[in-house]
């Protein structure tokens, strides 16, 4: 099952089966986004994408801060490559 735009299909680390594969390499230079783009798919990635957003207004993130860009990218490797995301310790879901 290949992704229509590129053909590509990975084997996701997170979902842990064959799936489409992203795009493009997210934050193209950083060698995390070349480990993303080659083990997470579509899906995953999405996943991330909320994930994070959740991420950053509990932590009430300013990616203008290098600090603020290093603590989400350490929560990304995680969530993707490790033992997953901590959730923020004020966090309630809905």
């Amino acid at each position: 099952m290949a992704d229509e735009k590129t053909g590509r299909t990975v084997f996701c680390v997170k979902l842990q089966k064959d799936l489409p594969g992203l795009n493009e390499v997210p934050f193209d230079g950083h060698p995390l986004g070349k480990r993303i783009y080659d083990n997470v798919s579509q899906e995953a990635w999405k996943g991330w994408v909320e994930h994070m957003k959740m991420i950053m207004n509990e932590y009430r993130l300013n990616l203008g801060n290098p600090d603020a860009q290093e603590f989400l990218l350490k929560q990304m490797e995680e969530y993707f490559f490790g033992k997953g995301s901590d959730l923020p310790p004020e966090f309630k879901p809905i």
